[in-house]
């Protein structure tokens, strides 16, 4: 451990002496000056922890040289020694910074016993020091903005990494009203500290948007929380900002690659409709999605739901078409009790359940003009009366509708109301056909292939390439719902590791120019399978189609497809000796 170094300076030599040995003896490194310009000297070679001054010297005075140490070294500890003490004198010293005085003549116990306090009083000064240094330094290294504000809203401190958010610097809005400083910005982060200040408790609010002067927008996270002193007495608060703006879009940019992964294509057309998705994902505007049947509109409305900021809401869908009026109303809008007959209870609608989040109205344009104009009202004005109720309610619903008929002819017709038909397709969303995209269908072909060996645990690698070949010139009419009906059917009937055009269903192979006679061979190969299949099973349906690697819905559906009447000699006969045949159904 390092001596303390005490410097004595004292134009009298015996006190000099005296002193030296004193403190010496204590273990103190001590050193001698007789006047100002020697005590300057040893300072300069020199730095003491503590400094005996005679007040007064030839020269300049001690208080003179009280001065120049407090301004070189401001932890340096001074006592001042004087033999004629008075209250102006003592009271000058203290007021430049002097710790104490004594008196002479000096008595060893006195000086040992304030050498010792004002050397205590060095070590918690240097450490205090220290402490506030290092808190310094951490206030300027970490990344996260920190700003301090009084119970007025005004500048305290903040760091760099604040000034670089919000584009001020310290020493100009130091005791600034906070207010007339993000007068420069959107000022986002304001309501927050009027919260902790009125209520002064913690808060923490994500993603805000940061609007600065000729800078690029920024997202930002902000935490804060109140300043207590040592007396619990409320000081002001300090928040902590972190500029998240790149993990923010790099963060939408993935939800949005989620909601696009199951958007297989990278044709020109299905490149348009994923950036015409990303485009709409956060604006609220009703969307009308068309195409024809088996393009993938679900498929689209759920990618439109999940890039959006209502993708954690509900996503409701409604197959407009597939239901009557009277039912189509009540259960968009729901009803109450008695309502109509069988309406036991009350009953929320599709729109409450999507409150929030994404209607999806698929088959639009099959609705009847009474529903038209009810959908209308509501997509107008986001109110609507559950069937049966006077109360109106209103909900937060985004609108996507969806059709595969020509909504313009049908407004041409009469058939669709002219003013819902411009309500819905404030953004037109057109799904390209199958054949508008061949480029996909390999693209297609594989993720299906990846999905259909998950479901059937097979384990088929690739297509030949005469079915890749057949599937460039096929129309596809049914587009892409075809193709996977199309690939379901060959994995169950392929039992390789490759699908080849054997595979495929037969009418398929008829459309696409495949030879009568290999049409009839492949026909009767898959009878010869299903039957062969039957009689090891002994008729029994469900056996035969796990057999096969079918469901059972699929078995009786091929069996139907290819004619087939299942007779077996367990069944032949009924106990009453009647010959029996069972139809295959679907059922």
């Amino acid at each position: 451990m390092m001596k303390k170094r005490i410097l004595i300076v004292d134009d009298e030599e015996g006190l000099r002496f005296t002193m030296d040995v004193f403190l010496s003896e204590e273990g103190y490194e001590v050193a001698l000056a007789t006047n100002y310009d020697e005590a300057v000297a040893r300072m300069a070679e020199a730095t003491f922890d503590l400094m005996f001054i005679d007040i007064v010297m030839e020269g300049k005075s001690g208080i003179e040289l009280l001065r120049t140490v407090k301004a070189d070294n401001p932890n340096a500890q001074v006592i001042i020694i004087t033999g004629a003490p008075s209250a102006e004198t003592a009271a000058e010293a203290l007021r430049l910074g002097a710790l104490d005085y004594i008196v002479k003549p000096i008595r060893q116990n006195e000086l040992i016993r304030a050498a010792g306090l004002a050397l205590r009083h060095k070590q918690l000064a240097d450490e205090k020091d220290r402490y506030r240094l290092n808190i310094e330094a951490i206030f300027r290294s970490v990344k996260d903005g920190i700003v301090t504000v009084d119970a007025n809203m005004r500048l305290v401190d903040t760091n760099t990494a604040a000034m670089q958010i919000c584009g001020f610097g310290r020493d100009t809005c130091a005791g600034a009203a906070l207010r007339s400083i993000t007068g420069r910005c959107s000022g986002a982060c304001l309501p927050v500290l009027k919260e902790i200040l009125a209520t002064k408790k913690e808060i923490a609010v994500d993603h805000i948007e940061c609007h600065r002067e000729n800078a690029q927008n920024q997202v930002v996270s902000i935490s804060a929380s109140p300043l207590i002193d040592h007396r619990q007495q409320f000081t002001g608060c300090v928040m902590v900002m972190r500029d998240e703006t790149r993990l923010y879009h790099l963060e939408k940019n993935l939800i949005e690659n989620q909601a696009m992964e199951r958007l297989i294509g990278v044709s020109p057309e299905m490149t348009r409709v994923k950036e015409l998705i990303k485009a709409l994902a956060d604006v609220q505007t009703t969307v009308l999605i068309t195409g024809e049947s088996g393009t993938g509109k679900e498929l689209t409305v759920e990618a439109l739901h999940s890039a959006g900021t209502r993708r954690d809401a509900p996503l409701v869908k409604v197959n407009c078409g597939a239901l009557a009026d009277s039912i189509l109303e009540s259960e968009l809008f729901g009803h109450v009790q008695g309502a109509y007959t069988g309406a036991v209870k009350d009953r929320i609608g599709r729109f409450h359940l999507a409150n929030g989040g994404t209607i999806f109205l698929d088959e639009i344009g099959d609705i009847s003009t009474k529903m038209q104009l009810q959908l209308l009202r509501v997509i107008e004005s986001m109110s609507f009366e559950r069937v049966g109720s006077s109360r109106t309610e209103q909900v937060d619903v985004r609108v996507v509708a969806a059709t595969n008929r020509d909504l313009a002819a049908k407004v041409a017709a009469g058939e669709f109301r002219q003013d819902l038909y411009y309500r819905l397709k404030v953004v037109q969303l057109g799904l390209p056909p199958l054949r508008a995209r061949r480029e996909d269908i390999p693209l297609l072909a594989r993720h299906m292939i990846d999905r259909f060996n998950r479901k059937f645990n097979k384990q088929i690698k690739a297509m030949s390439s005469e079915v890749e070949h057949l599937f460039q010139q096929y129309p596809w009419p049914g587009n892409v719902r075809e193709l996977e009906n199309c690939l379901e059917y060959a994995f169950i009937m392929c039992n390789h590791n490759v699908i080849t055009v054997s595979h495929l269903p037969v009418e398929m192979q008829a459309r696409i120019g495949s030879p009568p006679q290999s049409v009839g061979r492949n026909r009767a190969l898959e009878v010869e399978r299903i039957e062969q299949a039957l009689e090891k099973t002994a008729g029994n349906k469900a056996k035969a189609a796990r057999m096969l690697s079918m469901s059972r819905r699929t078995f009786y559906r091929k069996m139907n497809k290819l004619g087939l009447t299942l007779m077996t000699p367990d069944l032949a006969q009924d106990k009453g000796g009647h010959d029996t045949a069972e139809m295959v159904s679907e059922n």
